[in-house]
C-alpha cells in the first residue's frame, strides 16, 4: 500500500508545479506525519524533491526530472498511443508522429506486437465525415497565429445567416463534439467570441501582432446567437416523432442533458427537452417533414407551420426568390 502511495505521489507531483503537505494528506487519507515520512523515503530513493516553507509552500520535483520507461505499464502506453493516433489524424501534427516513434523505440518486439493488436481493437477518429482536409488547413494556420500572436482576418457567417468581415486575436482552438472552434477576441464585436471553423471563409494570417488580453472569468465557451443553459429564451418543448425519424431524434436529443424519452403504444417517440426559441429550431424541425409533430408549446407549432407555408408559397410563386428568413 505504501509503495502504491509513493508512486501515486510521484506521478501527482510530476504533473504539478507545487503541492502542499495538507493537500497530500487529504488526498491520500493519511496524516501529515506520514506525508513527511513519504517525502523522506522518496528523497532517499533518488527523486529530487524540493520543499518550500511558509505561505504558498509545499513540495515539488526539480524541473528536469523525468520518469523512466519502467514506471509506465504496457497498458498505459497502449492507452497513450491510441489517443495520440486519433489526435494526429485530425491535426497532422509532426511532433505527435515523432512522439509515437519514440514510444515505439521504448518497447520490445513482443510489446510492439501487443500494442498493434490493442490499436486495432480500439480506434479513436475525431475527424468529421466530410470537410476534414479544410479543417486541418485552418487548424494549422490558427495554431501558428496563436503561437506567434498574430491577428487573423476572415469572413464569418453567424447563426442568423448574416455574413461579415472579422479580425480576431486568436487565443485557443477548441474541439467539441467533433467540431473545431476558434476562441479569441473579435475586434469587430470588441469582445471574446467562439467561431465555428466550418463557417469561417477566406482565413488569412496577418502580420499584425497583438498582446494577450485579460479573459473574462468563469465565462462559458458559447458561440454567437446561442443562449446558454438557463437563458430566458430557453423553452420546454414536447415533440412526437414517427418511427422513421426515431434514429435522428435519438442521435440529437440523446446527447443533451435533461432530455426525456417516452415510447408510445402507437410506435411513436415522445421527447421532452429545453431548447432555445430561435428561428433555426423552427427550420430544423421542418427538416423532419412529416416525421415530427410539435405537441407543445403551441407558438412553436405555429412557427414551424409558418415556415412550411413560406416554402409552399415560394414554390407556388412564379418568381421563386429564396427567402432571407430561411
Amino acid at each position: 500500500m505504501k509503495l502504491d502511495r509513493l508512486l501515486a505521489i510521484t506521478m501527482l507531483m510530476l504533473g504539478r508545479r507545487r503541492i502542499g503537505a495538507k493537500e497530500l494528506a487529504d488526498r491520500f487519507e493519511v496524516s501529515l506525519r506520514t506525508v513527511y515520512r513519504d517525502m523522506e523515503t522518496l528523497g532517499q530513493a533518488g527523486i529530487p524533491i524540493v520543499s518550500y516553507a511558509g505561505e504558498g509552500g509545499g513540495y515539488e520535483i526539480m524541473e528536469r526530472y523525468r520518469l523512466e520507461r519502467q514506471f509506465l505499464t504496457l497498458e498505459e502506453l497502449q492507452a497513450m498511443v491510441i489517443a495520440l493516433k486519433g489526435v494526429r489524424e485530425a491535426m497532422e501534427e509532426r511532433e505527435i508522429g515523432r512522439l509515437l516513434d519514440k514510444v515505439g523505440a521504448m518497447l520490445s518486439g513482443t510489446e510492439q506486437s501487443s500494442l498493434e493488436d490493442a490499436s486495432g481493437q480500439l480506434i479513436i477518429d475525431i475527424n468529421p465525415w466530410s470537410g476534414a482536409s479544410q479543417d486541418k488547413i485552418k487548424v494549422a494556420l490558427l495554431r501558428e497565429s496563436i503561437r506567434d500572436r498574430k491577428i487573423v482576418r476572415f469572413s464569418y457567417t453567424d447563426m442568423a445567416g448574416e455574413r461579415s468581415e472579422r479580425r480576431c486575436e486568436p487565443v485557443r482552438l477548441v474541439l467539441k463534439g467533433l467540431i473545431w472552434y476558434m476562441y479569441g477576441y473579435c475586434l469587430k464585436r470588441e469582445d471574446f467570441r467562439l467561431f465555428r471553423l466550418s463557417r469561417v471563409r477566406d482565413l488569412v494570417r496577418t502580420d499584425e501582432a497583438f498582446e494577450p488580453r485579460e479573459e473574462p472569468e468563469a465565462r462559458p465557451l458559447t458561440w454567437e446567437s446561442m443562449p446558454p443553459a438557463g437563458h430566458g429564451n430557453m423553452k420546454e418543448i414536447v415533440l412526437r416523432f414517427a418511427p422513421v425519424a426515431r434514429t435522428r431524434a435519438e442521435d440529437y436529443f440523446g446527447s443533451l442533458d435533461g432530455a426525456l424519452f417516452e415510447d408510445r403504444p402507437d410506435g411513436t417517440l415522445l421527447v421532452r427537452s429545453r431548447q432555445p426559441d430561435e428561428p433555426w429550431l423552427h427550420w430544423w424541425l421542418l427538416g423532419f417533414g412529416t416525421g415530427v409533430y410539435v405537441e407543445s408549446p403551441p407558438e412553436l407549432a405555429e412557427a414551424v407551420q409558418a415556415c412550411a407555408d413560406d416554402v409552399l408559397r415560394m414554390y407556388r410563386t412564379a418568381d421563386t426568390l429564396l427567402s432571407a428568413k430561411a
